[in-house]
């Protein structure tokens, strides 16, 4: 059965690369340019289900992801770890010596800087997605304009890689989430990865004692995120990824860091996804 998948991103990007390999099959796309444009499209019933980047094994969590899926009750079904590949490309028949401007998302620059040391003459421009300047060269014929973007978009917009892998860091990998409004999605039975929020008192070894009940639990750690409290000053929240054997392991856990902490929320129950 078709679902609708909202993706952040167009065809092409990151994100529609996770939504086929992760589902397997083909689904329609709810292509949304901001994350907060994809959690508007799962709370009106628009699509299905959504993919979000969580964090990048170079620039780390991206933060306010975890915000919206927590201030919207979104829910964490899966997940899916992606090699991230950088490839410079442009309309057919060119030579990188005749390109004057690259654009891409600036995190994609980012990751190419040292590549890009090389060629002085290039100019880096910032855009919002790194898909959509693929698409943009193509449609309008742009000569000396390159994009850096996935494999994917070269291919669906019958581009030319001048160069690929041009990423500095060739160990570059990216945690995608799988979200929808709602948490039922597989038997107990299959579920070994837990996302979880809790909320502390201001005493001293509280953290400490959690992390305690977790080993002791047997929940392997696998993530832990610190966020400020904007009412409360000097307060934060806790985001914590653990993994398990058992679900009647992480169940035990559960019902005693209820009882630990001033707030406690599960953000998703899920499989976990192969790092590999």
């Amino acid at each position: 059965m078709k679902e609708i998948i909202a993706i952040q991103g167009i065809k092409g990007s990151f994100h529609h690369q996770v939504a086929q390999e992760y589902f397997q099959h083909e689904n329609d796309l709810d292509e949304c340019m901001s994350f907060d444009e994809l959690v508007k499209s799962l709370k009106t019933n628009q699509a299905d289900k959504g993919v979000m980047a969580l964090e990048n094994s170079i620039a780390g969590s991206i933060i306010p992801n975890y915000a919206l899926i927590d201030n919207n009750n979104l829910h964490i079904i899966g997940e899916h770890y992606l090699d991230i590949h950088m490839n410079l490309m442009v309309l057919k028949g060119q030579k990188i010596e005749a390109i004057t401007e690259v654009h891409s998302h600036p995190i994609a620059l980012l990751q190419c800087a040292v590549f890009f040391s090389q060629y002085p003459h290039i100019k880096l421009v910032e855009s919002g997605d790194t898909a959509e300047t693929a698409r943009r060269i193509q449609e309008h014929k742009l000569l000396g304009i390159a994009a850096v973007a996935a494999p994917i978009a070269a291919k669906l917009y019958d581009l030319e890689i001048l160069a690929a892998g041009i990423h500095t860091v060739q160990s570059n990998k990216t945690r995608f989430v799988i979200v929808k409004t709602q948490n039922k999605e597989i038997p107990k039975e299959q579920i070994n990865k837990a996302s979880i929020k809790f909320e502390l008192d201001d005493t001293a070894g509280s953290l400490a004692t959690v992390l305690n009940v977790m080993n002791n639990c047997k929940l392997n750690l696998t993530k832990i995120q610190s966020m400020p409290i904007i009412e409360t000053p000097f307060q934060y929240s806790f985001f914590v990824d653990v993994i398990f054997d058992k679900y009647k392991h992480y169940e035990k856990a559960k019902k005693i860091l209820v009882l630990m902490t001033t707030h406690f929320k599960v953000l998703g129950e899920y499989k976990s996804g192969k790092r590999e």
